[in-house]
């Protein structure tokens, strides 16, 4: 599982012109699933989010209860490194990935987390404004 951890001011997902899931002053997380993680890699995945001190003054979180907006990204599991197209071979089909960002979700509400979502398997317009900017990339 891979993910991409931004902070943000404001994030949102829209789809087909509603917005589907929006955060303030929170945590934007693109994730990746590959055709080896599991629930419990889900799991471990999300405490490793909720805990991860990316906010102001080193907070987490869960230390600030900061909402998390979950975006599955497919993509970041892309190889292009030969040629110019890049190949999703490492990405885990939809029927695999989608059970797993849910069980990641639920995973960090069980946590305490305020989470907004995207929709999977549609087509998304994702809106950002980063803090900082921080990003971290986390792969388990």
């Amino acid at each position: 599982m891979r993910a991409v951890v931004q902070t943000v001011s404001r994030a949102s997902v829209t789809v087909d012109g509603e917005v589907v899931g929006a955060i303030d002053d929170g945590l934007l997380v693109l994730l990746g699933v590959t055709h080896s993680d599991t629930p419990a890699i889900a799991d471990t995945m999300a405490r490793k989010v909720w805990e991860l001190r990316i906010l102001d003054d080193e907070k987490s979180a869960s230390d600030v209860s900061a909402p998390i907006l979950v975006v599955s990204q497919f993509t970041l599991y892309g190889d292009a490194r030969k040629g110019r197209r890049p190949t999703w071979i490492a990405a885990a089909p939809a029927e695999v990935a989608e059970p797993l960002v849910t069980a990641f979700a639920e995973a960090l509400r069980a946590r305490g987390a305020k989470v907004a979502t995207g929709r999977f398997r549609a087509h998304m317009l994702v809106e950002s404004v980063n803090v900082g900017p921080r990003t971290v990339l986390l792969d388990i």
